[in-house]
């Protein structure tokens, strides 16, 4: 008998013990107590004398209407042990579950005890054949596996019969079952990789069986070093591809005129349309940021924005750019720029970014050329926290010209006279009608910018109006307050 019992709850919790239900238990626990032994009898008459601890099987099928139930559970209880298994899964009568709740002894049922009753044994007894079986199928399991890493862990959690997870430094779920893990403490956990925050492999298994959890322990060492080689591989081959990127998109702006065919062959290989109207956008983000390893959120962010472009790693951060085959109207270059802020908002929500967005140009020159234009912008939106960390070139002069003329110290006495009534506002009203302003009066970028919704701007800008006695839509009161909310900003 091993020095470990199995905790009879984790015990119904098992795979294998799918089949087994409860029929009567103690209090209000469905199943207390720990399994230290497994014995077997033929039917309800038998004799049960040592039985401290024990899960008792009952071989053979009975009348549950018959006394002999009843006798068998007080002689069950008197040996002290921990449940009873019986045959069948049909209710007790109501007199023997009382018994049975009275004497504080958990009753079991399954269609099958003997098995249940092996079952039990196995990981009570044979803890060592339970890790070795379950090492070799997932030895099995990681080499016959095809596709990449989703592919291993799916197939890892049929074989295991557990959930299992691959999560990421921060505990995100990258691969296995949504939403993640529910409960971290029931988690056995493997590292995959190194460093200070690695990824991890997870799998579900609660306490009480130690051979299961040795089991699972040892699983997770196979199965890491098989998902760290996976990895390893598509970090190759996203390097590769980022390498490929990067070094065609260096030759187009370097070039600085009409692409040579070989390289406008290897654009239109890479899907890359050189033709048409083009508008570069430039996102840096600090040296801390792997441009490699985080170009997917960015891609999630300019796709939940609708925000259609080519994104290439690009020194410390990424070029991107949208392409249009004729050229775009001035309402469609406005969506654009409302896209583009989105994306910015969603991007730093979990990337430090500044992002900058060049003008509109044409053919293969014109991509060269709104791309620089970009990296300008993003360089100055580094500082600019007002915007979102965000500039956009075409509104690049007039803000330019109001800073200037907000920062003269004549203009501040009047600048703070003019805002006094916003001043312990609720809602921060002075931010929101500075950011309301410097987006050109839209409630949409507005709300990208500092994070809230459409409603709760309009809400905000409806009591600024009120409490400053203006008009937006006069644009002589719209300048003299964007002038003197910079200027107020500016010296806070």
């Amino acid at each position: 008998m091993t020095d470990a019992p199995l905790a009879l709850a984790a015990l119904l919790r098992h795979p294998d013990w799918s089949a087994v239900s409860v029929l009567a238990a103690p209090g209000d626990e469905p199943a207390t107590g720990s399994v230290r032994d497994v014995l077997t009898v033929a039917d309800l008459r038998a004799d049960v004398t040592a039985a401290d601890g024990a899960l008792l099987a009952v071989a053979l099928t009975g009348d549950r209407e018959d006394w002999h139930l009843d006798a068998l559970l007080r002689r069950a209880a008197a040996a002290r042990a921990t449940a009873v298994l019986l045959p069948g899964d049909e209710p007790l009568r109501l007199a023997s579950r009382l018994l049975a709740e009275r004497v504080r002894l958990t009753v079991l049922g399954t269609p099958d005890p003997l098995a249940a009753a092996m079952i039990a044994t196995r990981l009570l007894r044979e803890s060592e054949q339970v890790v070795a079986g379950l090492v070799a199928t997932t030895a099995a399991v990681c080499a016959a596996t095809g596709g990449g890493v989703d592919e291993l862990v799916a197939e890892l959690a049929t074989a295991w019969r557990r959930p299992v997870w691959l999560l990421d430094g921060a505990g995100d779920r990258l691969a296995g079952p949504t939403p993640g893990p529910a409960d971290p403490d029931a988690l056995l956990t493997r590292p995959v990789g190194a460093g200070r925050r690695p990824t991890v492999l997870a799998a579900a298994v609660p306490p009480g069986i130690p051979a299961e959890l040795a089991a699972v322990r040892a699983a997770l060492g196979v199965a890491a070093g098989a998902i760290g080689q996976r990895l390893a591989e598509k970090r190759l081959a996203v390097e590769r591809d980022a390498r490929l990127r990067t070094s065609l998109l260096a030759e187009l702006v370097q070039a600085g005129a009409e692409p040579d065919p070989g390289t406008r062959r290897r654009a239109l290989d890479a899907g890359w349309q050189l033709d048409g109207w083009h508008v570069g956008i430039r996102i840096d983000v600090p040296d801390s940021v792997d441009p490699v390893a985080t170009r997917p959120e960015v891609l999630r962010a300019f796709e939940t924005a609708q925000l259609h472009a080519l994104v290439v790693e690009q020194g410390r951060g990424w070029g991107a750019w949208t392409t249009f085959p004729e050229e775009p109207s001035t309402t469609e270059l406005n969506r654009h720029a409302s896209a583009a802020r989105r994306a910015q908002w969603l991007l730093r929500s979990t990337v430090p970014s500044a992002m900058g967005v060049g003008r509109l140009y044409r053919e293969a020159t014109g991509l060269a050329r709104t791309l620089g234009e970009a990296g300008d912008a993003a360089r100055l939106a580094a500082t600019r926290s007002a915007s979102g960390y965000f500039v956009h070139v075409d509104r690049l002069g007039l803000g330019r010209l109001l800073l200037a003329w907000t920062r003269t110290d004549t203009f501040l006495p009047a600048a703070r006279s003019m805002l006094e009534p916003l001043r312990d506002q609720p809602g921060d009203l002075l931010a929101t009608l500075t950011a309301y302003l410097d987006a050109e009066s839209s409630l949409t970028e507005t709300a990208a910018v500092l994070g809230v919704h459409r409603n709760t701007v309009a809400a905000r800008m409806a009591r600024a109006q009120e409490l400053l006695g203006v008009e937006l839509t006069d644009p002589d009161e719209r300048l003299a307050l964007h002038l003197a909310c910079r200027s107020v900003l500016f010296h806070s």
